[in-house]
C-alpha cells in the first residue's frame, strides 16, 4: 500500500497490542517493571518510525519485531555491564570464606546453610552445564568457569568473538532454564 494511502490508527495501539506485548516480554525478562518499560518503548519506538512502516506486515508483527530487538538490546546491555562468572560461587583461596556469605546479610542465613546451598548449586550448574551441547560445554567451561579471556577462548576453538557472544548467551539460556528445573523447582 502506497504511503499516501497508509492510515494508522495509533490510538488503539495500547487497548489491542499491550496485553500480548507485555506478556510476551515478562517471560523473556522475568522482570514486571522491566517489560513494562519495553512495551513503553516499542510503542514510543513504533510511533517514531511510523514512516517507515510499509504495510508488508500486520501492525501486531511490526510492533513484536520492534520488542523483540529491544529485549535483544536490554540482554546485551545486560550482559556488557556485568558477567559474573561462576567461580564467584566458590570460595576466595586465600581466606577461604565463601564470597556469597561475604555478600550477605550476616544474621539472615547460618554459614552452614550457605555452604551446603553453594556446594548443591555448583553441583547442578555443572550437571546443567553437562546436558549443554557438547561444542558448547568447553566453550563455557573455559569462559565462565576458568574465567580465560574471550580472546584465548576463540583461539582455543577456532570460534569468531560473534560466534562465543552468541554461544554464552544461549548456553545461559539453556543453564537458566535447566536451573530453574534444577535447583529452584525442587
Amino acid at each position: 500500500m502506497p504511503k499516501a494511502e497508509q492510515t494508522i490508527d495509533t490510538s488503539t495501539w495500547v487497548d489491542d497490542y499491550s496485553d500480548m506485548l507485555y506478556n510476551f516480554s515478562v517471560t523473556r525478562v522475568n522482570d514486571h517493571e522491566m517489560a513494562k518499560d519495553l512495551v513503553q518503548d516499542t510503542f514510543v519506538s513504533a510511533i517514531k518510525g511510523l514512516d517507515n512502516f510499509q504495510g508488508k506486515s500486520t501492525v501486531k508483527t511490526w510492533l513484536f519485531s520492534i520488542l523483540k530487538r529491544k529485549i535483544i538490546d536490554h540482554w546485551r546491555k545486560q550482559e556488557s555491564r556485568q558477567t559474573r562468572p561462576m567461580s564467584a560461587l566458590g570460595t576466595d583461596s586465600e581466606t577461604g570464606e565463601s564470597k556469597i556469605i561475604e555478600r550477605q546479610n550476616k544474621g539472615a542465613v547460618s554459614e552452614i546453610e550457605i555452604n551446603y546451598d553453594n556446594k548443591e548449586l555448583r553441583a547442578a550448574i555443572m550437571g546443567c552445564i553437562q546436558d549443554l551441547p557438547d561444542k558448547w560445554k568447553g566453550i563455557v567451561i573455559d569462559k565462565l568457569v576458568e574465567e580465560k579471556k574471550s580472546e584465548e577462548v576463540c583461539k582455543e576453538h577456532e570460534i569468531t568473538a560473534s560466534n562465543l557472544w552468541v554461544i554464552i548467551h544461549r548456553a545461559k539460556v539453556q543453564l537458566r532454564d535447566c536451573l530453574e528445573l534444577k535447583w529452584f523447582n525442587s
